[in-house]
């Protein structure tokens, strides 16, 4: 544990010593908030249209949590992906490019080690960019309630769909040493599993819940609507595991073709 701590560490200062943690962050948060801002703004002038007509208010209520925030959290999911494959591309192919990944599978340190210190640093990363979005059910509660379950459900999806997101991704940054590579396989990968979610109402009905099951985003839906289920909860524990699990093959192969 010290030794990935340790590891850990030092991933984290590479990334706050160079220009790259600070620029996918600031990109995150102006769209994401440019996209709250219009929401807010929807949300805000529908309240007023419905104040005006008593026959509305009695049978239609809005709710700031299901209006704006829930849909945020699928916009924060999506805004994800792109992030994402910027933060990993460079956790392993980096050190492949500059040859230290030789040196670091020569260190007395196990290879899970290695990538569980790549993948604790970059989901820490991400867990701080997500971490400044707290402002914006904190700016929505100034103006009306909102449901703290719901939140808490929100961003704990956030979180688990971030890991999934980050394993994949420093596994194809071990498949090679161009970042630019990385990059591009990793939104290509992710984005294959979005399209698995949106071609289930194109696919035949006995191949539905199959697509469903693969997709990362359809697993957020219950997130994003306060409900906890442990099914999305083992989908993300299980695919994060796996690549992983992939990544240490990987490195095995790289270190099999050293010796050879």
């Amino acid at each position: 544990m010290k030794k990935v701590l340790a590891l850990t560490r030092k991933e984290l200062g590479s990334y706050f010593q160079s220009p790259i943690a600070y620029v996918i962050t600031a990109i995150f948060l102006l769209l994401s908030g440019i996209i709250f801002w219009l929401q807010f703004s929807m949300f805000y002038q529908q309240s007023l249209q419905l104040s005006r007509d008593p026959y509305m208010m009695r049978h239609y209520s809005l709710n700031v949590t299901e209006h704006v925030l829930a849909p945020m959290f699928f916009t924060l999911n999506f805004l994800s992906l792109m992030m994402i494959p910027m933060l990993t591309m460079r956790s392993l192919s980096d050190d492949k490019k500059s040859g230290t990944m030789e040196l670091l599978l020569t260190y007395p340190v196990r290879d899970i080690e290695v990538v569980v210190s790549k993948f604790a640093a970059c989901l820490l990363v991400y867990a701080c960019m997500i971490g400044l979005t707290l402002l914006y059910p904190a700016l929505s509660a100034r103006y009306a309630d909102i449901e703290a379950g719901t939140i808490a459900m929100g961003y704990a999806g956030l979180l688990l769909s971030g890991a999934a997101f980050v394993a994949l991704g420093v596994f194809v940054s071990s498949l090679t040493e161009n970042q630019i590579i990385a990059v591009t396989a990793g939104y290509g990968l992710l984005l294959v599993f979005w399209l698995f979610g949106a071609a289930e109402s194109l696919a035949p009905h006995t191949y539905n819940v199959i697509l469903t099951d693969l997709s990362l985003f359809k697993h957020m839906e219950s997130f994003a609507s306060g409900v906890f289920d442990t099914h999305d909860l083992v989908y993300y524990l299980i695919f994060s595991a796996l690549f992983i699990f992939l990544t240490l093959r990987s490195l095995e192969v790289a270190r099999w073709k050293g010796k050879a």
